[in-house]
């Protein structure tokens, strides 16, 4: 998840709008690139470590549950998608939402 987060992070912080702002284009191209480098470090380390804590609770939540029912199936990915999707919202709405969503992706996934 980490080295994933990172590439996602500095992608998205190449698309950003920062760029189209008058105080940014007024600025000379060396300061343009310097901050430009600069929030793509931010963004990719930052988004790194918040691949790297859901694939850690995913994955564990996974072993922890293959562990228990001792099988191998896709209900494993689930109930772990599921139990990680609602651990990382805030609030019961959220928590159902982010449960369903996350199991769904993974059911998805590992039925492909």
């Amino acid at each position: 998840g980490l080295g994933i987060g990172a590439m996602f992070g500095m992608f998205m912080s190449s698309v950003d709008w920062q760029s189209n702002t008058e105080e940014f284009r007024a600025k000379s191209t060396r300061e343009q690139m310097r901050l430009t480098l600069k929030d793509m470090g931010s963004r990719s380390y930052s988004t790194a470590k918040n691949f790297a804590v859901v694939g850690a609770i995913f994955s564990g939540t996974e072993c922890l549950i293959e562990t228990y029912r001792a099988k191998n199936d896709m209900y494993n990915g689930i109930s772990a998608g599921c139990l990680t999707g609602g651990a990382l919202a805030g609030g019961p709405k959220a928590m159902l939402f982010g449960c369903g969503g996350f199991a769904a992706f993974s059911a998805v996934i590992d039925y492909w």
